[in-house]
């Protein structure tokens, strides 16, 4: 792994998209991770969204995020598989070719892994005219599907080439999921990791799970699960995984602060990792070397 094999999420950060982008860049990333709400709440509308997106030069990383999709039947299933639809539409039109769904939570999803399996086959065939993979991932208060481990059972049953996992640190962290479990795992069937940690110990409920999730999530090397956090991206390397890695943040006072100084976190947690961690050595994008500032992000 790589320096510029990072990346930042537009849900860090505070304004509209062009300045969001314009931060990012800045700051020496050289990709992004957008969520649909980027493209569809611009005041000019989606095509004038993609049109900043391909003119700042970042890759986007991925598109997010298909919510609670599978396990549904009648016209619930027949809802989901319009929005779908759409959310395939603008992920193509980003020239993006990664697009992130997370395990259901809604009550009226069966809970059947063959079901499951076979939901996520249909979207990956949706996908798959437009050239677009499918990263599943388990939220950590996921009805059904809870953990990696069980979102890679189902995606081994879909058995689709573009239908694959997305590793979430966090939510590895809040379920305490082992990772050896990650020796089961196709490391070319990993379609994206996201990175970030948080600020105690445990979150026992799925409720606490859920709070911590969208309001304090902090970078690496800023929470309490440093060793385990480090031993996960040290595994993925081993393992032979050498695709993107995005930091998704969700933290109530990053929002707070000035887009510089919140993408200047990013830029220093992914030195850390990138160098201090992997021992890479490699600069970011049209930059000096960077190294961390005297005492940021200690191991």
């Amino acid at each position: 792994m790589h320096i510029d094999d990072f990346g930042m999420d537009t849900i860090t950060l505070a304004g509209g998209l062009e300045a969001k982008l314009a931060a990012v860049k800045a700051a020496g990333f050289s990709q992004i991770m957008l969520m649909a709400r980027d493209l569809v709440g611009h005041p000019d509308g989606v095509d004038a969204a993609v049109r900043a997106v391909r003119a700042s030069g970042l890759r986007v990383t991925g598109f997010q995020v298909l919510r609670d999709f599978e396990g549904l039947s009648g016209h619930l299933h027949d809802y989901k598989v319009d929005i779908a639809k759409s959310m395939l539409s603008m992920c193509a039109a980003l020239g993006c070719r990664v697009l992130l769904a997370c395990s259901s939570t809604s009550q009226h999803a069966s809970a059947d892994p063959d079901v499951i399996a076979r939901d996520l086959r249909k979207l990956a065939l949706l996908a798959l005219p437009h050239r677009i993979n499918v990263a599943f991932e388990g939220l950590s208060w996921g009805r059904h599907i809870n953990e990696f481990t069980q979102a890679w059972d189902v995606v081994q049953r879909a058995d689709l080439p573009n239908l694959g996992i997305g590793v979430d640190s966090y939510h590895i962290l809040a379920t305490q999921t082992p990772l050896d479990g990650l020796a089961q795992v196709d490391p070319r069937k990993i379609f994206l990791v996201q990175l970030s940690d948080f600020m105690w110990n445990e979150v026992r409920t799925p409720e606490e799970r859920m709070a911590t999730a969208r309001t304090f999530r902090v970078f690496p090397g800023e929470g309490v699960h440093n060793e385990r956090l480090v031993a996960l991206v040290r595994m993925l390397d081993r393992m032979g995984y050498r695709g993107d890695y995005s930091f998704e943040v969700f933290n109530d006072d990053y929002q707070q602060l000035p887009l510089p100084v919140v993408a200047e976190r990013a830029r220093r947690a992914a030195v850390w990792l990138g160098e201090d961690i992997l021992r890479r050595s490699t600069p970011l994008p049209n930059r000096m070397q960077l190294r961390p500032a005297r005492g940021a992000l200690a191991g």
